[in-house]
């Protein structure tokens, strides 16, 4: 507990929850499992409309556990659940977690210590992707949101080893008068209200770094089809913060837009001329090329030859569906504008 042993400052656990019925009970037991002492935490559950039995779960611990607090949210969006459990946090430490994911039990220690130590406003830790279940399947969504291919250099998904400055982090551990600063999450965004609220906290001056020991165990989409679709919402809510805020997100998430237009441009045009259709076809050649490269190592490393015939798959449900959706949120961008 290093410098916790004598005195730990008390902290608020913010946990959005929506029909997490398979993995809400294995956060709240992670987080249940934390090393820090559990006099000093408060757990608030904010359940969005959840129609599966998410709420029953969480009413059984919260009455076995009187800090694990279970708080409504009927607007079900995650920022609104941020906000909900910021107003009604009692700490001035916030630590923001996700039901969909697991914690190593120096978790909040880490965080807290590393705010307290380095004077940051945001702290939070390396997201370690695992497989909920043994499918290959699984396994290969898994692979690609490990692999530098299939994220970019989302320094979150990387395996750093030093504490580093960072625009962002997942989840994020706070001192709360920071959001009386810069204000609370952006409720206009479904997505990205995240990142979006630590570009507002940079340009605030404040300080946001990612510790690599500090460690969450993040379970992926079991299907290629959800992963596909989640992929498409992922690349809307890259587009649709440009509609309520003038503030982008990174270059990163532009990339498979970026893919996918000159694919469409070129592909098109190339029916009326031989030299852009020439470049339709490099374009779709070196995409393929370099999928087939990544998918042969991963096959490689878990020498298992079928990664190299379902990797390929897996990392276009994620670059084109993420591609795809960004396309169709500038798309949905200009009719707005158009309308008013």
């Amino acid at each position: 507990m290093n410098i916790f042993k004598k005195i730990a400052p008390s902290v608020s656990v913010v946990i959005p929850c929506h029909n997490e019925e398979k993995f809400i009970a294995k956060c709240l037991d992670s987080v249940l499992q934390q090393d820090y002492p559990k006099e000093k935490m408060e757990i608030l559950v904010i359940n969005g409309d959840s129609k599966d039995k998410s709420k029953e779960i969480i009413e059984t611990y919260s009455k076995r556990y009187p800090f694990i607090k279970l708080l409504e949210n009927p607007k079900r969006f995650t920022p609104f659940a941020f906000n909900i459990g910021i107003k009604n946090a009692k700490n001035e430490i916030i630590v923001i977690m996700g039901a969909h994911a697991g914690y190593k039990k120096d978790y909040i220690s880490k965080c807290i210590e590393t705010l307290i130590k380095y004077e940051a406003d945001n702290v939070g830790g390396v997201l370690k992707t695992i497989s909920a279940n043994n499918k290959i399947v699984t396994k290969s969504i898994t692979e690609c949101l490990s692999n530098f291919f299939g994220v970019g250099n989302s320094h979150f998904r990387k395996n750093l080893n030093k504490i580093t400055k960072v625009d962002t982090v997942f989840g994020g551990c706070y001192q709360k008068e920071i959001f009386k600063k810069i204000g609370l999450f952006n409720e206009s965004l479904v997505r990205s209200q995240d990142m979006e609220l630590n570009i507002r906290l940079k340009k605030a001056n404040g300080k946001i770094l990612l510790n690599p020991e500090i460690i969450t165990y993040y379970y992926p989409k079991s299907k290629l089809k959800d992963f596909f679709l989640h992929n498409i919402k992922d690349g809307i809510w890259a587009i649709y913060p440009f509609k309520f805020v003038k503030i982008p997100l990174k270059l990163r998430h532009y990339i498979p837009l970026i893919f996918i237009t000159s694919l469409l441009i070129t592909g098109f045009l190339g029916i009326f001329h031989p030299l852009l259709f020439f470049v339709f076809l490099f374009i779709i050649s070196f995409y393929l090329i370099v999928s087939l490269y990544f998918s042969a190592r991963i096959a490689y490393n878990n020498k298992d030859i079928k990664y190299l015939f379902l990797m390929p798959i897996t990392f276009a449900c994620r670059h084109f569906g993420y591609g795809f959706g960004s396309f169709w949120g500038i798309l949905t961008i200009y009719k707005i504008k158009n309308e008013k």
